[in-house]
């Protein structure tokens, strides 16, 4: 079985990132989603929760599978026997970055591949940080994130005015 991983904060998980996640599941046999604890990086949504937005996003029966990990990606994806890592690219300002970390990576196990996806059109400027800073001015990111998730930051971020 041929097993990819799928790292990230997901602070909160994105229409972008479910995008990639099932365009991954077409070409491996499983794909673990690996929610960084990330605390150097201080997410916005408490880690548990950003776990049951993920959750309430996948059907039973697919090809995915969600764990938390602490530490390096690339030891992660050797302890659960990941072949590859899959990363998304929006757009050009985020291959520089990947591009780098994919280098480390190789540089620390060049058996793991990384494989870069690239989300439906209608999400490349959509990311994490941009959908909680709309929210957090009550804009409106309901295109963009999934329903569960949109529900999520509403209650995380109340209107500016107090409403």
């Amino acid at each position: 079985m041929r097993t990819a991983l799928y790292p990230g904060t997901f602070d909160p998980i994105t229409l972008g990132h479910l995008d990639v996640l099932h365009r991954a599941s077409r070409i491996f046999d499983k794909v673990i989603i690996a929610v960084a604890r990330n605390e150097p990086k201080k997410p916005t949504l408490p880690f548990d929760l950003r776990i049951q937005l993920i959750r309430e996003n996948l059907i039973d029966g697919q090809n995915f599978e969600i764990q938390s990990f602490d530490g390096l990606v690339i030891e992660f994806a050797k302890q659960i026997g990941a072949v590859a890592l899959i990363r998304g690219l929006r757009a050009v300002s985020d291959f520089e970055y990947e591009l780098q970390m994919a280098q480390m990576n190789r540089n620390l196990d060049d058996s793991i591949e990384t494989l870069f996806l690239m989300p439906n059109e209608a999400y490349t400027f959509v990311s994490s940080r941009l959908i909680k800073q709309v929210a957090a001015y009550g804009g409106d990111v309901s295109k963009f994130v999934p329903s569960n998730v949109y529900a999520a930051l509403k209650e995380y971020y109340p209107k500016p005015n107090g409403d």
